[in-house]
C-alpha cells in the first residue's frame, strides 16, 4: 500500500492534531519457473515495504531485496525475473504500469492487490488518530467498497494478466490480521485491534473468492502471521512508525521470509 500516500495523509494529520509475506516442493517450484518467467505484481505487500534494503533504481516504488518476489527468485533462478510491485500500487495502477512484463512464455506471476483500492492508508490513519466510532465507521465504509466495487477491479486485473499470461500459474497473495487479541498491549483499543482484524479478513474472503473463481492460487498467510502479529511480543508486522511512518502496518524482513515466502513457495507449483 502507498508509503507516499500513508506518510503523507498521517503527517497532515499530525500537524493539524498535534500528535498525531520445503525440499519436494521447492524443487518443483524450480521447475515450474525455469521453463518461463516469473514476474512479481502487486503493492508494498510485494514491493517489500517495511523490509528496508530498497533497491535504488526502484525509486518511489520500494522494492526490496527482502521481499518475497526478490527472495524467491534468488532461491530458484527462473529464467526470467520482473519484479514489477510498487509501493502504494492500485488495480488501476497494476493495469497502467506493471503488466508489460507479461507475456505466452511466462510461467509464474505473483500478486497482492486491492488494499490500497479499499483505502487501507485512510483507515489505518483514522483508526490511530481518531475514536473508536471513528475508526468502525471508516472500516465500515472500506467493507462497502470491497462489496460494491472491488470484485469488479480485481476481475480486471485477474483478466488481464490471464490474456497476457494465459500459461501462467498465478499465485495471488492476502493479507495479515494485524493484531494478536487479548493482550496488553498499547496503542489502539481492543475494539480498533478487533475490527482492523475482521476488515483484513473480509478483504482476504473478498480477494479470495475472485481469485479461486479465476482458477488461480489463493496464498493465505494469516496462519503463518499467528502469533507474530502487533502485540506478540515477536512480530512481524511494524506498528506506526513515527521515523519511517510509510512503514507502518508493512511486514518486517521477518515477516516477508518468515510469512510470505513460504506461502507463495508452497503455492507456485
Amino acid at each position: 500500500m502507498r508509503r507516499s500516500r500513508f506518510a503523507a495523509s498521517v503527517t497532515s494529520l499530525l500537524l493539524a492534531t498535534g500528535l498525531a509475506l520445503t525440499g519436494a516442493a521447492t524443487a518443483q517450484a524450480s521447475s515450474t519457473a525455469a521453463t518461463g518467467g516469473y514476474v512479481a505484481l502487486g503493492d508494498s505487500y510485494s514491493s517489500g515495504v517495511g523490509s528496508g534494503s530498497y533497491i535504488s533504481s526502484s525509486g518511489s516504488c520500494d522494492r526490496s531485496t527482502k521481499a518475497y518476489p526478490y527472495l524467491w527468485n534468488a532461491a530458484h533462478s527462473p529464467s526470467s525475473f520482473a519484479f514489477n510491485a510498487c509501493s502504494g500500487a492500485t488495480t488501476d495502477d497494476v493495469l497502467a504500469g506493471q503488466l508489460g512484463s507479461l507475456n505466452s512464455s511466462t510461467a509464474l506471476v505473483s500478486i497482492s492487490i486491492g488494499g490500497n483500492d479499499a483505502g487501507f492508508s485512510d483507515v489505518m490513519t483514522t483508526c490511530v488518530l481518531s475514536s473508536d466510532s471513528g475508526c468502525l465507521s471508516k472500516i465500515n465504509s472500506a467493507k462497502a467498497y470491497v462489496d460494491s466495487t472491488l470484485p469488479g477491479k480485481l476481475d480486471t486485473v485477474y483478466n488481464a494478466i490471464s490474456a497476457k499470461a494465459p500459461s501462467a500459474r498465478v499465485v495471488v497473495l492476502g493479507y495479515p490480521r494485524f493484531y494478536l487479541l487479548g493482550q496488553s498491549c498499547l496503542g489502539l483499543s481492543d475494539t480498533k485491534r478487533s475490527a482492523i482484524n475482521s476488515a483484513a479478513d473480509y478483504i482476504d474472503a473478498a480477494i479470495q473468492k475472485r481469485a479461486l473463481d479465476h482458477d488461480f492460487v489463493f496464498g493465505d498467510i494469516r496462519s503463518p502471521f499467528s502469533s507474530h502479529e502487533i502485540c506478540s511480543g515477536d512480530s512481524w508486522l511494524h506498528s506506526v512508525n513515527w521515523l519511517d511512518i510509510g512503514e507502518s502496518y508493512h511486514p518486517t524482513a521477518a515477516g516477508q521470509s518468515g510469512g510470505y515466502l513460504p506461502v507463495f513457495t508452497a503455492n507456485a507449483s
